[in-house]
Order: structure tokens, then sequence, then C-alpha cells
């Protein structure tokens, strides 16, 4: 007899639970303003979201997105755009999101125009971005301009802050779980600059007080650091470095880091009349590497991905009309896995080359009508000194082919068209327009997850002679508005959003099945659409904002659940952010944010039966089944004064003000004579409150 019930169980120890996804993954499948130098504009008055011809763009004010509540006293900017339309959380206070039908795995984060491919500290708990080291965000919900490709979804653009050129300004912060500094100041006066920013959790000094946790071993540290020098009345340089790493480690049990390199160098060259050009020099590295002794398993297993680049732009300002155009080259170095089980031990890695052209222009073709329009043209080409192969339809290895080193396997060319029309008219003095937007887009590396969420356990593959890079098209038709004095705007966007060649697993394969990963994936097509709504309440002592998405998104592969189509994992109908900010007094700052979503997709068993000794679990739909729905409330209060040198500020937080024990991970357990099955849900947290401490001078 085969018998279902969820079960709440709450974990106190989140470090545990962080850790719960990655070894459940494992286990199982063991077992069985304006700044002009940088040419940044982050101003986004509601005129401006009018006005802008770009659609699915959220040019972010980072002041707002900053006093929303913290979690543990930290301010963090990754989690604060999850309240964005449009835009989903991955999981219970996870730094990455989802935006439009999309997974985490199918955005692309640019800081300073480097990759970072794990955004997430301690599983997701803190952001990789310390927001001290940020000075712009944009979010491209999929509608890219053609200066940007390498992701099926969604590219989040962050600039690093520069350094002041004319004094000396530093500031320290203490929360609930780390602290962080900055120091910022000229090198040479009102020529060269540079701005320093550290963050390090100290949870680890704290276990080491306990009998029971002083063996193990958890913390993160980040550090950024930027140079802006002024070499001419037409030229500077920016040297941007970003680097962070964690380690999470239970006794002799379970050894888990990985780290995320990021830097670039940029020459920035001023023509007259506004036209500029930049050269940029970039290095991004990925690297997770982790250790397992339990249940009497003893596994190794690390990957990385490695890139380094040249990228070239050029913007070209013709008074009404704008161009913009540029080429990327990169070369890429991605191991997919290396594993030690026992005496066994296998890697795959390979190479590739990528290259990429495009041309964009931005044209006022009336006083009403705005134009933006370009081409993208994106070469991908796997290169030899590795093993590739044919894969039977079972799965099965049919042929290999062993490339000479650098030799080119095969060249993925794929044109990606850009187009957006903004229409603008008034009604009784308020600005409208009507938005209308297409843009194509490709990805061509591809991440595997065995969870819903990112861990270090994810496996990173490139497009290759059968692997195909992922396309997206996506259509969208938006009408935006503002009141007259902007105190008020609003805007409802429809999208639908088509990609092909997207992977998932096949039936009965999952994260170490095999080491060659094409062994275990199968292509097929996903779909996603949906309608945004936004409210924004702009001026006043009470601001925010009330956003509504309600969204499908749905996948089909041949040969993975009757080749029918099935809910993605991110699936979830209904999402709802509401973000308030009240100004109470010259001190006083008060924040509150209420959340809920439509419970995740996930696959269940349908029954079971044995055979000997064994269970065997039997599914008869992907993700047929849904998690209960999620929501929560955070309330915070900031308190600050400013004295003649410094500004002191004092931050107190609630983090999931009502207690609720929403969904982190469902497994399912058997009773001990295996007669009953029941779905365990395992929370992340309850109601957690936090108190930091700012200065800054």
């Amino acid at each position: 007899m085969f018998f279902c019930s969820l079960n709440r169980t709450f974990v106190p120890m989140f470090f545990l639970s962080a850790l719960f996804s990655a070894l459940l993954a494992l286990s199982a499948d063991t077992i069985r303003t304006e700044q002009i130098e940088e040419v940044v504009v982050t101003s986004n008055s509601a005129r401006q979201r009018v006005q802008s011809v770009q659609a699915g763009a959220e040019q972010l004010q980072l002041k707002d997105l900053k006093a929303t509540p913290s979690l543990f006293g930290e301010n963090d900017v990754m989690r604060a755009i999850q309240l964005l339309p449009g835009v989903k959380s991955e999981s219970d206070a996870s730094s990455s999101f989802q935006v439009r039908g999309g997974t985490a795995a199918q955005n692309l984060i640019l800081y300073d125009h480097a990759p970072v491919y794990n955004v997430g500290h301690l599983a997701g708990l803190f952001s990789a971005f310390n927001d001290d080291a940020l000075g712009s965000a944009t979010l491209y919900k999929g509608l890219l301009p053609a200066q940007y490709g390498g992701a099926s979804s969604a590219v989040l653009d962050l600039t690093g802050r520069t350094g002041n050129k004319h004094d000396w300004h530093g500031g320290a912060s203490i929360g609930l779980l780390s602290a962080k500094g900055t120091i910022e100041g000229p090198i040479v006066k009102d020529k060269a600059s540079f701005l320093v920013t550290a963050r390090r959790t100290y949870l680890d000094a704290f276990l080491k007080l306990t009998d029971d946790f002083k063996n193990n071993t958890l913390y993160f540290y980040d550090i950024n650091a930027k140079l802006d020098w002024t070499l001419g009345q037409h030229d500077q340089l920016f040297l941007s470095f970003f680097t962070g790493y964690d380690r999470t480690a239970l006794e002799d049990m379970i050894d888990i880091r990985w780290s995320n390199l990021a830097s670039s160098l940029k020459w920035l060259h001023h023509f007259r009349g506004g036209s500029h050009a930049q050269t940029t020099l970039l290095y991004s590295g990925y690297l997770t590497d982790n250790g397992i002794d339990i249940f009497g398993m003893n596994i190794w297993f690390n990957g990385h991905i490695r890139q380094g680049s040249l990228r070239q732009d050029f913007h070209i300002d013709l008074g009404k009309h704008q161009l913009d155009a540029g080429f990327f080259s990169t070369l890429m170095n991605v191991k997919s896995a290396e594993w030690r089980f026992v005496t066994k031990h296998v890697k795959e890695q390979r190479r590739a080359w990528e290259n990429a052209v495009w041309l964009n222009g931005i044209f006022h073709l009336t006083d009403r009508l705005t134009a933006s329009a370009g081409l993208r043209a994106d070469l991908f080409s796997p290169l030899g000194g590795s093993l590739y192969y044919d894969i039977e339809e079972n799965g099965d290895i049919g042929w290999y082919y062993n490339y000479g080193k650098n030799q080119i396997v095969k060249t993925h060319v794929t044109l990606e068209p850009r187009a957006s029309l903004n229409y603008q008219f008034s009604i009784l003095n308020s600005p409208f327009s009507i938005k209308l937007a297409y843009a194509r887009t490709s990805q061509n590396i591809h991440a595997l997850r065995n969870q819903n969420t990112s861990t270090p356990f994810d496996r990173y593959t490139l497009s290759s002679n059968i692997v195909k890079p992922e396309i997206a098209d996506q259509v969208s038709l938006g009408i935006f508005a503002a009141t007259p004095d902007q105190a008020y705007d609003v805007s409802l966007e429809g999208y639908y959003r088509k990609v092909d060649n997207v992977l998932d697993y096949r039936d009965g394969k999952s994260f170490s099945s095999e080491i060659e990963i094409e062994r275990l994936i199968l292509p097929g097509e996903g779909k996603g659409y949906g309608v945004e709504l936004a409210l924004r309440k702009n001026t006043g002592k009470l601001t925010g904002w009330l956003a509504y998405t309600l969204s499908w998104s749905k996948t089909r592969i041949p040969g993975v659940n009757g080749s029918r189509w099935y809910d993605a994992n991110n699936d979830r109908r209904h999402d709802i952010s509401l973000v308030a900010m009240y100004r109470l007094g010259k001190r006083w700052m008060l924040n509150g944010t209420w959340v809920f979503n439509t419970g995740q997709a996930f696959t269940a068993p349908s029954g079971k039966y044995q055979i000997e000794d064994n269970w065997i679990y039997y599914y008869a739909e992907r993700n047929g089944y849904r998690a209960p729905d999620y929501h929560r409330m955070d309330i915070s209060a900031v308190w600050t004064k400013r004295y003649r040198r410094s500004t002191h500020e004092w931050v107190f937080s609630i983090y999931n003000l009502y207690n609720r024990y929403n969904p982190y991970l469902i497994n399912f357990e058997d009773s001990e004579n295996g007669a009953r099955t029941k779905a365990k849900q395992y929370s992340l947290f309850g109601i957690v409150p936090s108190v930091a401490f700012n200065i800054k001078f």
C-alpha cells in the first residue's frame, strides 16, 4: 500500500538545512544621478519608466532596494530584486532569482562586465555582492539590447562604485552574523582614486564556543576593489576586482567549498559630441570543491568555469539618434565534474571559443515614436583536446571523437535580432506609452541540477557537437502611465517566451549517474507566458510599490513524461510583492514587505513496488504535485543620526514576522516496514530578529 502525507519539520540550525539539499541530491544518486566616467545612468524616475524605449528593463534605484528589510541585518540587493514584477525568488532566503519563467541558471550576472556564476554565500542566504561596493544595477528581463548576450532568460548588469577623488571616506557595519568595512579616497587628488570593501561572517567563531559544533566550519568572505585613473581630458582607466569564498565543513563528514573571481581592466575614451569607446579585458572564474564521507560514501567532487575575454564597445551619439556597436571574444574552460569514488577517478572537461558582434540603434522617429533595433551574431566553437561522442537513444555512447587540441569541433552560428517600439501620448497631462518588443537570445553554458535551487553540486556543460545552444524568443506588449506630478506610475505588461534546446534529465537519471553529462540529458522545448502589473508610489512620506505576476512555465522533452508538456520546476501561478517605506521624522525610516507565491511544482512518486528487499518508486508524471503556498512578512526600522564627521545607523529587522514555516525541501521517507511513504517538508527559517550597526565617515 502506498500512502503519502505531508509533515513539517523546522530545522533551527540553518547551516544544516542549507547543506541538506546538496546531501540529499548526492546521497540519493550514489546510493542509487549619472556617472559620466563610467557611462552609467542610475536615475529611474516615473517619467523615465514611461519614456524609455527598452521594454522589460528595470534601472534599479539602489537606495530604495537597500531600504527593504534585511535578513540577519544584512542589506541584500539580490534579494530586493526578487520583489520586482516578473522576478521570483529561487527558494526561501535564496539570493538567486528567476525571471519570466526562466531558471536562475538561464540568467547572466555581470559585475563590471565580468560574469559571476554563483551569486550566493552560505547556500544563498547571503548575496555574493556587498551593497557598499555597488554603483548601479540594471535588470533586463529577456528583452535585451544587442550589446548583451549569453543568457536565455535575463541579464543583471552591475557596475561597481568608484572611489572619491577628493576626500577620504569609510564605513563599517556589524550585523548578526557578519561584519564589513569600506575605505575609499584619492591616490592622486582629483586624478586617481580607489575603493575597497571587505566582508566576512564570524559564525564560525560562535561554533568554536559550543561543545556540539566546535569541530565544524562555516564562513564566507568577499572583497571588492576598484581603481579609477583619469589619464587626460578624454581618457580613463578602471581596474575592478571581486572575489568571494565559502567553506562549510561538518566535522569529518562533509567539506564544501566554492569561490568566485571576477576582474576587469577597462580603458574608456570620450570623443567630442558625447560619443565614446570602451576596451575591456575580462577574467572570470568559478570553482567548487566538495568532499563527503557519510553513510558509507567516500566521494570527492569538483568543477569549474573559467573565462578570459576581450570586449570592445563603441557608442556613437548622432544627436536625436544613437548607435552602439562592438565585438566580444572569449575562451572558456569548463570542467563539468571530476569525481573520486573510493578508487574510481573520472572527469569531464572541455574548452570552447565564443565570438560575437553586434549593432544596436535607438531612433527617435517622431515626437511620439521611438524605436530600438539591433542584431547580434554569436559564433560558438567547442574545441578539441578532450573526448566528444555520439549518444544513442538509450543514453549509451555510440561513437567517440578525439579531436586535436584547439581544433574546432563545430561552430554554432546564431543570429539574434532585437527590436523595441515606444509610442508616447498624454491623457489629461498624464504621460502614457505603449511598448512592443521582440528579442532572440542564446546561451551556450548549460547548468543541470537535481533540486530547484542552486547548490555547489550543480553541473555545467558547454554546447558541443550534439548539445545545441539554448535559443529563446520573447515578445512583450505593455502600457505604462504616470500622474502629471510623477507621484504615481503604473505598468501592465504581457509576455510570451519560447525556448528551444532546453535540457533536462532523462527519466531515471540524475547528478551522478554518469560522468558524461550528455548521457544524462535530453533536449526539448520550453515556454513561459504571463502578465505583470506594477503600481508605484514615488513621493511623500510613504513610498513603495505593489507587484503582481500571473505566469505559466512549461517544458516538453521527447522521452520525458511521455513526451507531454509538464509544469517546469519554477512554475508558480501567482506572485505578489508589496513593499512600503515610511519616513517617520528625521531619524527613523520604517520598512515592510509582504510576499506571496504559489507553491512550486515538484515530482512525487505515484506508487511503489517491491523487488526482493528493495522498494522501487514509480513516477507517473514529472512535476505533477505542488508544494504548499509560500508567504512571508518582513519589517525593519532604521535609526539614523548625522554627526559633524560621521553618520551612525542602527538597523532593527524581523524576517518572517508571523513565523510562517515555508517549504524549503520536500523529501519522501518510508516507514520501517516500507508499507507507508510520507512526504516531509523541511523549513529553513521561522521568525528571525536581527540588529546591525553601521557607521560612515
